[in-house]
């Protein structure tokens, strides 16, 4: 869907897809529905693949709680969970936004979170990486509206 409202069907080779790039966002579409090509596998197989990268995210990721998932870029060289938690960041707080106490790489709504929580939050925590660690973070998550 454009931002005009149109509803369009784009080919592979149309999206640009790259990591974590296509050109979706840059153009501000909004995707209703796909339609994707698979490979048949061993369905045993691929239970137990499911099973453990399930069970791997169960782990790491504050699953339990709302977030909008990983909230900055991996920078080049770096983890940005592991700089936000070497700056002691861990449960920072503002609102109803938290750095998510068990993967800091994630902001986590308490369910009062303000969308100016979160804001706040995000550049609270670029800023303090930034003067602490010297490393710039870039948001993986994309921003709508004003704040």
């Amino acid at each position: 869907l454009t931002r005009e409202g149109e509803r369009r069907m784009l080919s592979v080779e149309e999206l640009g897809l790259g990591y974590r790039q296509s050109i979706i966002p840059e153009k501000g579409y909004i995707v209703v529905a796909s339609t994707l090509a698979l490979k048949k596998g061993d369905p045993a197989e691929i239970e137990a693949r499911m099973a453990d990268y399930q069970q791997r995210r169960r782990d790491k990721q504050p699953l339990d709680k709302a977030s909008a998932g990983s909230t900055f870029k991996r920078p080049e060289g770096y983890f940005a969970g592991k700089l936000i938690e070497d700056t002691g960041l861990r449960g920072f707080r503002h609102g109803g936004a938290q750095v998510s106490e068990k993967h800091c790489g994630f902001i986590v709504n308490d369910g009062t979170a303000r969308p100016e929580d979160i804001y706040w939050l995000i550049g609270e925590v670029r800023k303090r990486v930034l003067l602490e660690q010297h490393v710039e973070l870039t948001p993986e998550v994309k921003l709508w509206g004003e704040f």
